[in-house]
């Protein structure tokens, strides 16, 4: 997986101006550069907002309103409407933030690898814990942003997302290297849960009852059950209290 991360010189060519230019040969490079300038310009990326906050979605989308190339085709209060938003308006790249209610962020990333793998998850959130990250490598997103870098660094990670790259911001990248060269990850109690069983974990962290999680999930209460023993034999917590407690230090819920 390829890691990209900003440089400090310009990622886009000055516009060269038109006043007093000549034309170029037919098949000139000029020629070819101004083809490819003007097939960049109709190639529209189509965006989901999905943060909980609206305020923070009103920010993002007035500073992406700069950028004529980069379309805002909805928005999404929480995971639920996310999923259904990402199915009727077809996005190229999901915005993602990870505190979400009723469905996280990166349940939602975990979905959209096995039933949407064509649509690319941005993860933007403000965490930069190594569990936040690792976490989010594990789920199938494309790219990690933190929510305080700046508009031109927000901006090439779509774009480089959207070319088939990954990009993670230069801290969290240095993070998620350091981890894998300690060889923890591996050992954290928290990989050894499926996402499915994550994702029940969060539910039951977030107080919601196992008949309530079967609603959610849309499977049967002895199901929920079943994830329900399994996630306490392998963290060996026994109770809901411990678990919310283990949620909670592992970033699968906030405190709020």
């Amino acid at each position: 997986m390829q890691m990209t991360m900003p440089s400090t010189t310009a990622t886009h060519p000055r516009p060269v101006p038109l006043s007093g230019a000549k034309p170029g040969k037919p098949g000139s490079r000029r020629d070819v550069q101004v083809a490819g300038a003007k097939g960049k310009a109709n190639g529209v990326i189509k965006i989901l907002l999905a943060d909980d906050h609206p305020v923070v979605r009103r920010g993002i989308a007035a500073c992406l309103g700069r950028f004529p190339h980069l379309q805002i085709v909805g928005e999404a209060g929480d995971g639920h409407e996310a999923m259904r938003k990402i199915a009727e308006l077809s996005p190229d790249i999901v915005l993602m933030d990870i505190d979400m209610p009723q469905l996280n962020g990166l349940a939602v990333t975990e979905r959209l690898r096995k039933e949407q793998p064509r649509v690319k998850v941005l993860v933007l959130s403000m965490h930069s814990q190594t569990d936040f990250v690792m976490r989010i490598l594990q789920s199938g997103a494309r790219g990690y942003v933190l929510k305080d870098a700046p508009t031109e660094e927000l901006l090439q990670a779509i774009e480089t997302v959207h070319g088939g790259d990954s990009f993670f911001s230069p801290d969290v990248a240095r993070m998620a290297l350091n981890q894998f060269v300690r060889g923890t990850a591996e050992g954290s109690p928290g990989t050894q849960l499926t996402p499915r069983e994550r994702e029940v974990l969060t539910q039951i962290a977030e107080g919601l009852s196992n008949k309530e999680v079967a609603n959610l999930l849309g499977v049967g209460v002895r199901t929920v059950e079943t994830h329900r023993e399994r996630i306490m034999r392998k963290l060996d917590i026994h109770s809901v209290a411990g678990l919310t407690r283990f949620a909670i230090a592992k970033g699968f819920v906030s405190l709020s």
